[in-house]
């Protein structure tokens, strides 16, 4: 039976040799072509199962306009306690979800029965009247999957193709705030007192249902990694390793030999690891107003199905943004730019609630503030790119980044009170705050990595022998 850190766990790796030698450039461009088309019609669906991961975490959202805390007699700070409780649960699982994911090599099974749980769970709680119980576990079921679908998008794409990728996959949570707002319109108003039950109980029954029915089609239709998926041909196998080493900039026998252990060892005593996660972390506490998005949206003054319905302009308009910021990124190999733009954004959006109480401006304000997690998708990106020539130590950086992420989460539940609100000023001052502190030391990363790429420039330019290099041409995107 296999260890963690038994050498055969390694991600394997063919050699290049195996493709035809002479195989003309149009027609190796033909194959690229036909094996991304392939891998983005497939990699779609991650789109979907994001969307519900989302609308099954947030759904409590919705049920608090209509009855959730009155039925289960919440008071103070207990509603905030039930929204926090599940990233105990989720920071719990997430690193040891990636490093299995890692060596089991079987996303394709390992995924979509991390969203047969969740679902379950989901279903249940219209059911359970103990919430925070029921909120734990469901952080601990839905841990492994974001890192998850990132570090799967990692194992196929070059580091350019990755944030617009990663931008379709996030993509989910904008689908979720704004068609989810809209399928929580239509099940509180028109399911009250079905077969005897509350509306937004009706929310958890059916949302976890067609969870864990999209859960089981997923199974069928998500690739595993490039040396173990069946759907794909031998020449297109050899293509899919030959893009990443070459993207990297190494030989396809040194990709990825390190241990699942041996990347959790690596990336634990990386600095830059813990600084992309710090700098998460203050990130995701300025993008606490996600959960309340709905809160703010009512402070409008229009009745509940309005003001969900109000709810889904702003995240089509941020689903737009983020794809063409990402884009833009890609095509442009950088990075912190793209970031900083996303939340400057964010924080004009801030200082306008904290300036008035119209109606209009505040709702533009809820536009803008939308627009924050465009940045999302390309630090993760970033991240990708700084590790991607280690796919086991990549495994565990990103599933550290998001746990780190999720203590803001945690954190940021609490910045919501409701005697701040309908202003909430103090709220928003703080998300402005902590904006400002990831923005500074993604800043400081950014400086160093441009340093780096200038002393590999010299000492590429400086050799005399080509052989000392352990690689030639690989730079960090910035």
């Amino acid at each position: 039976m296999l260890t963690l850190s038994d050498p055969t766990a390694v991600d394997t790796i063919d050699t290049i040799s195996d493709s035809p030698k002479s195989v003309p450039c149009h027609a190796h461009d033909d194959t690229e072509r036909r094996l991304l088309r392939k891998l983005d019609l497939r990699m779609s669906i991650l789109l979907i199962l994001h969307t519900l991961n989302l609308m099954d975490r947030s759904n409590i959202s919705n049920a608090r306009l209509q009855g959730f805390e009155r039925d289960l007699h919440l008071h103070g700070q207990q509603y905030a306690t039930t929204l926090s409780i599940l990233y105990v649960g989720y920071i719990v699982m997430q690193v040891p979800g990636n490093m299995f994911l890692h060596w089991s090599e079987r996303p394709s099974v390992v995924i979509p029965c991390c969203m047969i749980a969740w679902g379950t769970i989901s279903v249940l709680t219209g059911f359970y009247t103990g919430i925070v119980i029921a909120r734990f576990f469901l952080g601990f079921a839905e841990a492994p999957f974001f890192p998850g679908i990132i570090f799967l998008v990692s194992k196929w794409y070059k580091r350019d193709e990755l944030a617009l990728r990663i931008a379709l996959v996030s993509c989910g949570s904008f689908l979720s705030s704004a068609f989810g707002s809209l399928l929580a319109s239509a099940i509180l108003h028109g399911m009250q007192d079905k077969l005897g039950q509350a509306a937004w109980r009706w929310l958890f029954f059916i949302e976890g249902g067609v969870t864990i029915l999209v859960a089981i089609c997923a199974m069928f239709i998500l690739p595993d990694f490039p040396h173990n998926t069946k759907w794909i041909t031998p020449e297109e196998r050899a293509l899919a390793i030959s893009r990443l080493t070459e993207d990297c900039c190494g030989r396809a026998d040194e990709l990825g030999k390190q241990t699942t252990m041996q990347g959790l060892r690596d990336a634990m005593s990386d600095w830059k690891v813990w600084w992309f996660a710090l700098a998460g972390m203050f990130q995701v506490g300025g993008q606490s107003f996600f959960a309340y998005f709905p809160t703010l949206c009512a402070t409008l003054g229009y009745d509940t199905t309005v003001t969900l319905l109000l709810c889904a302009p702003p995240w089509v308009l941020s689903g737009i943004v983020t794809f063409t910021l990402t884009w833009y990124s890609d095509k442009n190999r950088t990075r912190y730019k793209c970031f900083v733009f996303a939340n400057a954004l964010g924080v004009l959006a801030f200082i306008i609630p904290i300036s008035t109480m119209n109606k209009a401006a505040r709702y533009i304000s809820l536009f803008l503030m939308a627009q924050i997690t465009a940045g999302s998708p390309v630090v993760f990106a970033w991240t990708n790119d700084i590790f991607a020539r280690e796919p086991a130590k990549r495994a565990v950086a990103i599933a550290v980044m998001n746990t780190t992420g999720q203590i803001g989460n945690v954190i940021g539940s609490y910045a919501w009170p409701s005697n701040w609100g309908p202003t909430y000023r103090y709220s928003y001052i703080i998300c402005i705050a902590v904006l400002g502190v990831s923005t500074g030391m993604l800043g400081g990363m950014y400086l160093y990595l441009k340093h780096l790429n200038k002393q590999i420039e010299r000492n590429e330019r400086d050799v005399k022998d080509v052989n000392e290099l352990r690689e030639i041409g690989f730079k960090y995107m910035v």
